[in-house]
């Protein structure tokens, strides 16, 4: 396939993970990619492809990019390095993790984290057991929003800053 073939192939539209089904090529991305508004991507299988998006958005696992020529490619969380929290009081963990505004997956036993020294370091010092694990990392959306934002704006809200 060459650069031109490539070029045609274009993602303007986000099908929301639950919301389709079928077939569709896979594309594996870290946190950190799945926050995008335009750029080349490639699938799992080396099929390039253009992501052009109205806003920039926040990719989920299990969402699908709607192609210009019909097909579709299944968002995959990639696995990435984490740090397990366990052990100590998970709710007062959770409050310094996200004082920092630092993404947090959250299970009923365990919050998740990406691998950060710093705050690794500074939650051990408050109990916390911690164990480094590669894995996919899906943390909470934002309270104002679905996701992640660029700024702490909110529109109309019931407080002011």
């Amino acid at each position: 396939m060459g650069v031109r073939d490539q070029a045609q192939r274009v993602a303007q539209s986000i099908l929301k993970a639950g919301t389709w089904e079928g077939p569709a090529l896979a594309c594996s991305l870290d946190y950190d990619a799945r926050f995008l508004r335009r750029k080349m991507l490639a699938t799992d299988d080396g099929i390039g492809f253009l992501v052009d998006l109205a806003h920039t958005t926040s990719l989920e696992h299990g969402d699908a990019l709607g192609l210009s020529d019909g097909g579709r490619v299944q968002i995959i969380a990639a696995s990435e390095p984490v740090l397990q929290i366990t052990a100590g009081n998970l709710i007062q963990l959770a409050w310094h993790i996200g004082n920092r505004h630092t993404p947090c997956q959250m299970l009923p036993n365990m919050l998740i984290i990406r691998d950060d020294p710093v705050i690794g370091h500074m939650l051990e010092h408050l109990g916390a057991q911690l164990t480094k694990a590669l894995q996919p990392f899906t943390p909470e959306g934002g309270a104002y929003g679905h996701g992640r934002t660029h700024s702490h704006a909110h529109g109309a809200t019931a407080h002011d800053h």
